[in-house]
């Protein structure tokens, strides 16, 4: 096990070396200020790169916490999260908003041999409107919207080889109405500050402005370079001007012949920028044209992100003035209407979230570390898109997602309202005009429920060279129906019983442990198997709960506006992250029961979209899960491990082995084949199967478990090895019946133990050993439904103790056997039904007191808990876990995951430790859910506060579902409604059986000091 995590850990780090090496468009301090030769654009940084490199910067604050006085902040940030002005949330009324300003002084040179260069400031994001000075002077227009990259020609302002005073004053509100309803009314956390980096880029009089490329898939290129000139001069010769590009690979290698582009009339600007531009700013476009083979180039997927180098450079009279360069990838984006989404011909299933750029205790300034920790994780979750809520990432997100490979939507603000026209056409081109060239982008969306502007759909199409697809999300356009938080089998003429493609940009919205992976296995089947489907993205990736500086540090998630990831704020995996891992496998492998028959095949089917599944590694382990430490002297009585791991079972491998040769499946994407084991005959000595399925990278794709032993047989071998129960009765030590017309007490046996019934209902109601009691009691009592004894007697067998009652045909527990054992072990069966056709839950209960609770042990279906529609993602194994008391989502007292309460599928045996002594329970039954209390509900929990049945520890054949912020679970989809089971006329047949083995404290040799000092006092 431990060289599997350490093999997982070293590929991981080789991922991030990879990504690491790459260069982003966005300046690091690996970027020089002087450039590497004249003819490159020089990067000079004036503030730090992210949230892991900041700079210090002179910094006054108007209103609110440490305001109205100067000091310093570290640039970049969010000025809320350095502990100035006022916390809001995008929901806030505007009577909660202070709307502080900030005001930014930085000092800093520029090399004397920059004059004569065109100089830019530039700036990644500002929240929210930006007046620039530099040494006193207007720099130009106050730049309004927080999201989108802006510059200005400084050239003229500056001071070469001096001193020079960069102030800016930001406005946290915008004096701009649509600005503030577009991104400052809306659901999510609104912050103000400089919180991307600054930085300066020096070019030559004459420098390629702008460089648009569109590499399709077959390997045509084509891109249109702008190049700024000095100075509008009326008849000049623009011939001295010639422009050439070279592809290479990663590594520098040429790819293809040098490119010369041609001068052109073609502009991807709209004609009154052209205008605009051309007033004052001499310019020329180049067409450049390419061609590469298969052998060349090849395309890019998520499956297989293929990047390649462009170096462009521009020359004047046979001279080398400017030269830079371009990451690219070769894919072609196709909308085919009525039929769905083609990437490179192939017709793709989205399988995505909605993504904020945020980090709790920076906002939403962020770092390249946390960007490809995201990537990677969505990654690991078998995505193979994210949607970019509500505004345009950083751009090491991009790059990223470029690298690693995933599908972006890349999104103009506006959560329910609009830019202006004015504004907003400024901002579709700074977001295009910095994003247009990364291969993940494969959509545009002009806004979010309603927040179109659509005078600005004609914009996208004009400064985009791909004319990649624009989508409206949450409405009907461009052919994609793509409304959100649709119902399972929704629509009437419309989604998918209608025509259009069917694309909800989000759907199964999270809520504490709710939607998300809950409901998504039966949304992903009608996906998967209708063809106007192309998928879609859930809501969202984590957790939104920032830092209060105001308040000692305290997350804060804005009540149940943030609570809502598949992860915590700090990216704690919850149970949903491996449901969406286990649903969204591109490996499906058909459901098969392991008998002695069992011959090594599975069937499986290729969900890749470009990968043939003989390129992935299978792995194949025979399990053993192990049993409960009932011995005193044992490593693990009634305490966890020494180094327990919640997250990992501690089941032993008994035989192993790697499928090869004709057993891997050779089967290509969308196709169906057989995956063959080869297993040794004695396969059936192992408890279960688990088959590890890893890609070309070592990442893990999925791991399945399979019993092999069912728990009536595993619960036979595990009473031989501990030797229980033993049946010879001590002489020195009988049995001792005391029996009164409500209760029978049983004492006795080798251990010093006593069990007393009431002999009314056949309900255990006291448990003692040692003298001291252990309140586990007042069981079995039916989830649901009704038990009418009729009567219930004790037999005195000399080995053991029967108790048994006979019920009215009504009851709905039909069968309750006791067994006591000389050793003191307390063995059940019941059989029962449902109390009518359709049902909540169904099983029987226990009491024991949740404060005497320190941990659980135990063999089955884990480590996280389940729901009767989120069954996926959980495996057999043997798991330990602390008692916690977590409200998934929520920060108090604190997020430990896996949650210690709930529903634990498969069950096999639990030992509850507690500060009593350990409960063991040998469970004989399959399908047995165990239930451990009732999870805290948070305060506004909407649909996702599932009803509980009484008692405190439960045995259970059927649970409820949860659903999500905006649904109830029955409309999520077949396993999101009732149970159902017909009881055929109570017929014993029929029964749901439970057999369980209590064994309290040790079973064996003599009483220890902790049993005979502990108990409830």
């Amino acid at each position: 096990m431990y060289k599997r995590l350490i093999d997982r850990f070293i590929i991981a780090i080789a991922l991030l070396v990879q990504i690491l090496c790459v260069a982003n468009a966005q300046p690091e301090t690996s970027k020089r200020p002087k450039a590497l030769n004249e003819a490159e654009t020089a990067i000079q940084l004036l503030s730090g790169t992210g949230s892991d490199h900041t700079v210090p910067w002179d910094f006054y604050c108007t209103a609110g916490k440490n305001s109205g006085k100067w000091t310093t902040i570290a640039v970049p940030s969010n000025w809320e999260l350095q502990g100035f002005g006022g916390y809001n949330y995008g929901l806030d009324k505007d009577s909660l908003r202070i709307n502080e300003k900030g005001i930014y002084r930085h000092n800093f040179q520029v090399p004397a041999d920059w004059k004569g260069k065109v100089v830019h400031i530039v700036f990644d994001g500002v929240m929210t409107d930006a007046a620039v000075k530099v040494n006193g002077k207007v720099a130009g227009p106050v730049h309004q919207g927080a999201f989108y990259t802006f510059r200005y020609d400084i050239s003229k302002l500056l001071r070469y080889g001096k001193q020079n005073q960069l102030e800016v004053t930001v406005s946290k509100n915008s004096a701009n109405a649509s600005v503030n309803s577009a991104e400052r009314k809306g659901d999510f956390w609104i912050f103000g500050g400089i919180f991307r980096p600054v930085y300066l880029e020096a070019m030559p009089p004459a420098f390629i402005n702008r460089v648009s490329v569109d590499a399709k898939g077959d390997g045509h290129l084509n891109a249109l370079l702008h190049i700024n000139l000095p100075a509008k001069i009326e008849g000049a010769d623009n011939s001295r001007y010639q422009v050439r590009a070279q592809l290479t690979d990663s590594k520098g290698t040429k790819i293809g012949p040098l490119i010369t582009g041609k001068l052109s009339q073609m502009d991807n600007r709209p004609q009154a920028v052209i205008q605009a531009d051309a007033a004052s700013q001499g310019q020329l476009t180049f067409e450049l044209q390419g061609q590469y083979n298969k052998e060349q180039v090849k395309p890019w997927t998520p499956e297989t992100p293929h990047m390649y180098k462009m170096r462009f450079q521009l020359w004047e009279n046979g001279k080398l003035i400017h030269a830079l360069e371009k990451k690219i990838g070769f894919r072609t984006v196709e909308v085919r209407p009525r039929d769905g989404i083609y990437v490179n011909g192939v017709k793709i299933k989205f399988k995505g979230v909605n993504h904020h750029s945020f980090w709790p205790s920076t906002g939403r300034t962020t770092s390249k570390r946390l960007s490809i920790q995201d990537v990677l994780m969505l990654k690991d979750m078998n995505m193979n898109a994210v949607r970019m809520s509500h505004y345009p990432p950083d751009e090491h997100f991009l790059d990223a997602c470029d690298s690693l490979g995933l599908f972006v939507l890349d999104e103009l603000t506006g959560w329910h309202h609009h830019y202006d026209t004015q504004v907003g056409s400024k901002l579709v081109a700074e977001m295009i005009i910095r994003d247009e060239n990364h291969p993940s982008i494969v959509m545009w969306d002009n806004g979010n429920e309603g927040g179109f502007n659509f005078d600005l759909d004609s914009l996208f199409d004009i400064y985009d060279l791909q004319k990649r697809p624009l989508i409206h999300p949450w409405a009907i356009f461009g052919h994609m129906d793509t409304q959100h938080y649709i119902n399972y089998d929704y629509g009437n003429g419309t989604h998918l019983h209608g025509h259009e493609i069917t694309f909800p940009t989000e759907f199964l919205h999270g809520l504490y442990d709710g939607g998300l992976g809950a409901g998504l296995g039966d949304y992903w089947r009608e996906m998967w198997q209708n063809p106007l489907s192309a998928g879609g993205f859930l809501w969202v990736f984590a957790d939104e709960a920032v830092v209060r500086t105001d308040k000692d540090g305290k997350l804060d998630a804005d009540g149940d506006h943030g609570p809502d990831g598949i992860v915590g704020p700090y990216h704690e995996k919850e149970g949903s992250y491996y449901a969406i891992k286990d649903i969204w496998s591109p490996v499906f492998i058909e459901h098969r029961e392991i008998t002695p028959a069992f011959d090594g095949k599975f069937r499986v089917e290729n969900r890749y979209n470009f990968t043939n599944l003989n390129s992935l590694r299978y792995q194949w382990a025979l399990m053993e899960g192990g049993a409960p430490s009932i011995s005193p002297s044992g490593a693990a009585y009634n305490h966890l491990s020494t180094a327990y791991n919640a997250l990992s079972s501690t089941a032993t491998v008994l035989d192993s082995g790697l499928v090869t040769g004709s057993g891997v499946p050779d089967v290509a994407p969308h196709k169906w084949g057989t995956l063959q084991l080869t297993l040794p005959a004695n396969f059936e000595k192992a408890d279960y199967l688990r088959l590890t399925i890893q890609d070309q990278t070592g990442h893990v794709v999925d791991i399945k478990t399979y019993p092999i032993k069912d728990p009536a047989v595993k619960t036979k071998s595990l009473l031989k090895a501990l030797q229980l129960p033993q049946k010879v009765v001590n002489t020195d030590r009988k049995w001792h019946i005391a029996q009164t017309p409500d209760h029978y007490e049983v004492t006795g046996g080798l251990h010093s133990f006593s069990y007393r019934f009431n002999a009314k209902t056949g309900v255990l109601e006291q448990v003692q050993k040692n003298g001291r009691e252990i309140p586990f009691n007042n069981g079995p009592v039916l989830c649901d439904g009704q038990a009418m004894v009729k009567s219930f007697t004790l037999q005195n067998k000399q080995d053991s103790i029967v108790l048994e009652a006979v019920f009215e045909k009504k009851s709905d527990l039909q069968k309750l056997i006791w067994t006591i054992y000389p050793d003191g072990v307390l063995k059940m069966e019941a059989g029962y039904f449902p109390h009518q056709y359709d049902y909540d839950f169904m099983g029987l209960s226990f009491n024991f007191p949740e404060n005497l609770v320190t941990g659980v042990r135990r063999m089955g279906a884990g480590p996280y808990r389940v729901w009767k529609n989120r069954m996926e993602g959980v495996k057999l194994g043997n798991w330990e876990n602390a008692y916690n008391n977590t409200i998934t989502g929520e920060n108090v007292p604190s997020m430990v995951y896996p949650e210690f309460k709930g529903y634990f599928a498969n069950l096999y045996w639990m030992q509850l430790q507690t500060k009593v002594m350990p409960i063991t329970v040998l469970c004989g039954s399959e399908d047995v859910f165990l239930r451990l209390y009732t999870p805290e509900s948070p305060k506004k929990p909407y649909n996702t506060a599932p009803k509980f049945p009484t008692g405190e520890i439960s045995f259970m054949h059927a649970i409820d579902p949860i659903g999500t912020k905006s649904q109830v679970a029955e409309n999520m989809g077949p396993s999101g409604r009732k149970n159902m089971y017909y009881d055929y006329g109570k017929s014993m047949d029929y029964a749901k059986p439970l057999t369980l083995y209590f064994i309290f404290g040790s079973a064996r040799g003599t009483k220890t000091g902790a049993e005979a000092g502990a108990g409830v006092q």
